[in-house]
């Protein structure tokens, strides 16, 4: 047990260091989008917030999504940097069980490590989407999120709506980080 406690103690300090929100306690079961629907899901989505993570760094971030097989969404997450180049991943997502469809996991092809939590918590398909992971590390969960828009503002209504969906699992939605999606400041991701 004592060896436990270490490696939770480390891997929180690791991890808090690097902006990821870290949390006491198990990972919640929120109930995801009803009759999830990857089809009508694909194309591209703005980030217009996330918690912080360690593994984005820049700003102008856009997730375009498309059906490579069934059962399975090609991922292609972009973003800018502060020294002007686009940095880019590409990846994929898929079910583990067809019966959940709203919750995927991610895993991307230069990133040696499992695949990763991506349930989406809400969308209307043609305008937001609300994205939520969560992974167990002992006595301690990892948590991600992002509000994502099919066009690069979202309104303030929307926002608060989706905040509140997270705040009723207890997400402190006060960590959440805008995304600079300003047309001038992002127009190299357009080139």
């Amino acid at each position: 047990m004592k060896a436990m406690q270490v490696i939770s103690l480390t891997l929180l300090c690791a991890l808090t260091a690097s902006a990821q929100v870290l949390r006491f306690g198990r990972c919640p079961k929120p109930a995801v989008q009803a009759n999830f629907d990857a089809s009508r899901y694909v194309g591209k989505w703005y980030e217009i917030m996330k918690l912080p993570t360690n593994f984005q760094k820049g700003e102008c971030g856009t997730a375009t999504y498309s059906l490579k097989s069934p059962g399975v969404i090609g991922v292609l997450n972009r973003e800018l940097l502060d020294d002007g180049t686009i940095n880019s991943i590409v990846g994929s997502a898929k079910a583990r069980n067809p019966a959940e469809p709203a919750k995927l996991e991610v895993s991307f092809t230069d990133i040696p490590s499992p695949p990763g939590p991506y349930w989406v918590l809400s969308t209307d398909y043609e305008g937001h989407s609300l994205v939520y992971g969560c992974t167990d590390f002992g006595l301690f969960r990892m948590e991600l999120s992002w509000i994502l828009s099919r066009e690069p503002t979202l309104s303030q209504e929307t926002i608060e709506e989706l905040h509140g969906i997270l705040s009723s699992i207890e997400i402190n939605v006060d960590k959440m980080v805008p995304t600079n999606q300003d047309a001038d400041y992002c127009s190299a991701m357009n080139q």
